[in-house]
């Protein structure tokens, strides 16, 4: 089952001052994001976030898939703070 993109994020002024949500939470799509590139598991993140559905995560990444640029930055294996930290080391 295929669900459109808006069905699955809301973008709401009144709900954290417009921040993409999945629909019918308060929980920050960004949350899904970083929870994934941690390496952390999509059942961790239901664990943490039990108002989003295990069908919502998988239809927003499966709708992300379907965007140009997206995919490949979701399954890298390498984080933005993993290569922040890494940056920070090298410095003498």
């Amino acid at each position: 089952m295929s669900l459109a993109l808006d069905s699955i994020i809301e973008r709401d002024p009144e709900t954290l001052g417009g921040t993409p949500v999945f629909a019918g939470t308060r929980v920050p799509f960004q949350n899904l994001i970083d929870c994934l590139e941690a390496g952390d598991s999509i059942d961790l993140f239901l664990y943490d976030f039990p108002t989003v559905s295990r069908e919502q995560v998988i239809a927003v990444l499966e709708a992300a898939k379907r965007l140009p640029g997206t995919g490949p930055t979701l399954m890298s294996g390498q984080s933005r703070t993993s290569s922040r930290h890494e940056s920070e080391r090298q410095q003498p």
